[in-house]
């Protein structure tokens, strides 16, 4: 089961995120921040909110309540980093 170890936020709604599996990289939320016009998602169109996460039960979580599974947010790479 692949597990989210590591999220640093970097800018916009961009987060370096690592996974148990080792892979390293730039997630880039902002399209589907734009395209999910649930209101719960909409929140975090705010960068000061969605910047404000948290890493719980093995993903990326939000204080409103939103998470996205690892698999999806591992579908979100923009650029791979170095493995650490």
């Amino acid at each position: 089961m692949l597990h989210v170890t590591d999220a640093k936020y970097i800018g916009d709604y961009k987060i370096s995120v690592e996974f148990s599996d080792g892979c390293r990289f730039i997630a880039d939320f902002e399209s589907v921040i734009k395209s999910d016009h649930r209101p719960i998602v909409q929140q975090l169109a705010d960068v000061n909110i969605f910047r404000d996460f948290t890493l719980q039960a093995h993903t990326i979580t939000w204080p409103n309540g939103v998470d996205f599974a690892p698999e999806f947010i591992k579908s979100l790479q923009k650029t791979e980093l170095s493995p650490v």
